[in-house]
């Protein structure tokens, strides 16, 4: 079994997690700090028999991995801001037609061009309801170059099975810090594709509302079927019928809801006795793991929920550990976004309070420690 330690970024790391998944094109636009995914990929995905395009622009990028993916390859695109925004529109036609992508977002400070080379979490919000209409979405938040890897490769998976798009949302930090990272056998992967038809092409429905996950075909396999950004009906044809409508809406929505015990994941640090509780994730997570082991040493009983899948949000267990604690901090680099989700689902009146930056620089383990101090 052939294993490689590596010491990559972020970005590098992500790049390589999806060759591991089997990607096989990339359309993207070079924006910073998300470049070097695009960069590996050029020279990695002619080397395993894929496609590599630079794209016009972001809104032709997302729909060229759309149409790569109905032709049955696995696809992935990668950006930061403002690419990212160009991207909703042809995002929430990929939810609305089931068709199975990988959208890394690498955020930096906004809004606009806002600060291109600088750390932001600015995006986190925009990642659940940036685009228009009731759609599913999954994202995923590494703190580490291992996560990326790790990550990336799962949300290949979380969309081959549940046909939807995944967003992966590293910050600038974690997309380009370098860490020693022991890349795997890739044979040892567990690896996901898409499920195919076995029904004959005449009785194939991509849409059939009796199945919460319909079998993909590629084009070309001999199964013909319509793909519209419209509503449609089991066919994939358009329809104005409000119950077909209805249920197909909440198709999309329960196809991810029902499953929460394998989409969600998390990690929990400190916690069992845990009194004071901080909520962070990504970059900010380790800058609270180092404030929490040295308030521990000070006798302060503080841990860490750090959520690995951000959207659907984790709300069963924040609620349930609000229970068990008499405050909690919400750390992250922006002026106040996550914050509300946390508050949203607390099952009693403590007092939750946050810790922003919004400069471009990354909250310290200091910053974090003062707030533990002032709490506790």
């Amino acid at each position: 079994m052939e294993r490689k330690t590596r010491f990559l970024q972020g970005n590098e790391a992500s790049a390589e997690g999806a060759i591991a998944a089997g990607v096989k094109f990339f359309a993207g636009y070079p924006i910073t700090p998300s470049t070097e995914i695009a960069e590996v990929l050029a020279r990695r995905l002619p080397q395993v028999g894929g496609r590599f395009i630079q794209m016009e622009d972001e809104i032709a990028s997302m729909g060229a991995v759309i149409g790569a993916s109905l032709a049955g390859a696995k696809s992935i695109t990668a950006t930061s801001g403002p690419g990212f925004s160009l991207k909703q529109e042809n995002l929430g036609f990929a939810c609305l037609t089931e068709v199975p992508v990988v959208i890394v977002n690498v955020m930096r400070g906004g809004p606009s061009t806002g600060l291109p080379t600088a750390t932001s979490q600015s995006d986190v919000m925009q990642a659940r309801w940036g685009t228009h209409g009731d759609h599913p979405i999954i994202a995923l938040v590494p703190w580490s170059v291992e996560e990326s890897f790790y990550l990336t490769v799962r949300a290949f998976n979380l969309s081959e099975k549940y046909r939807t798009p995944v967003l992966v949302l590293l910050d600038e930090v974690v997309g380009h810090m370098r860490e020693a990272i022991e890349l795997p056998d890739y044979s040892t992967l567990e690896i996901i594709n898409r499920k195919k038809p076995t029904c004959k092409p005449e009785e194939y429905l991509p849409y059939d509302p009796k199945n919460e996950v319909n079998p993909l075909p590629a084009y070309g396999e001999g199964y013909r079927f319509h793909v519209t950004g419209l509503n449609h009906d089991a066919t994939g044809f358009p329809t104005g019928d409000p119950k077909l409508v209805e249920v197909d809406e909440e198709r999309l929505m329960n196809k991810i809801l029902n499953h929460l015990d394998d989409v969600l994941t998390w990690d929990e640090f400190m916690a069992d006795d845990m009194e004071i509780m901080i909520f962070a994730y990504g970059s900010t997570a380790r800058s609270a793991k180092a404030a929490i082991k040295v308030a521990r040493k000070e006798g302060i009983k503080v841990g860490m929920f750090r959520p690995i899948t951000l959207w659907p949000f984790p709300d069963a267990k924040v609620r349930e550990l609000s229970k068990r604690v008499k405050k909690i901090i919400v750390p992250e680099v922006n002026l106040g976004m996550i914050i509300g989700e946390v508050q949203r689902v607390s099952a009693k009146d403590i007092p939750i309070v946050g810790i922003n930056r919004a400069d471009g620089e990354t909250i310290t383990p200091n910053q974090i420690l003062t707030r533990i101090k002032e709490l506790a």
